[in-house]
């Protein structure tokens, strides 16, 4: 679900300080994402909020949701946006938060 090693060498790379800030902003910014994707009868956005999701989680170490969020943004360019499970990627989105956010400061 989460990959710690990703995790771990964000943190290394950047800095305690600044990683802190990057979860903080990055969590932010995908609850954001999250609310306009439920939100948002738009099917041309689809595919760019999901991709921006995507890169996020990738950069985070949130591995199941992005690949939950890949899987929406091909469908989205395929023109197949009534075939995304969009309750899935948010429930995948609110599982990998609680993981990260509990078990943080045991991996890193």
């Amino acid at each position: 679900m989460i990959d710690w090693t990703r995790v771990a060498r964000l943190r290394e790379e950047i800095g305690e300080d600044d990683f802190d800030e990057v979860v903080e902003l990055f969590l932010e910014e995908v609850d954001d994402a999250i609310d306009a994707l439920q939100n948002s009868a738009d099917p041309d956005a689809l595919e760019a909020r999901l991709h921006f999701l995507k890169g996020s989680a990738l950069n985070l170490g949130f591995d199941r949701f992005s690949s939950h969020c890949q899987h929406g943004e091909k469908l989205a360019a395929r023109g197949c946006p009534e075939r995304i499970d969009l309750g899935g990627i948010v429930e995948s989105y609110a599982r990998s938060k609680i993981v990260f956010l509990d078990q943080l400061e045991k991996h890193c």
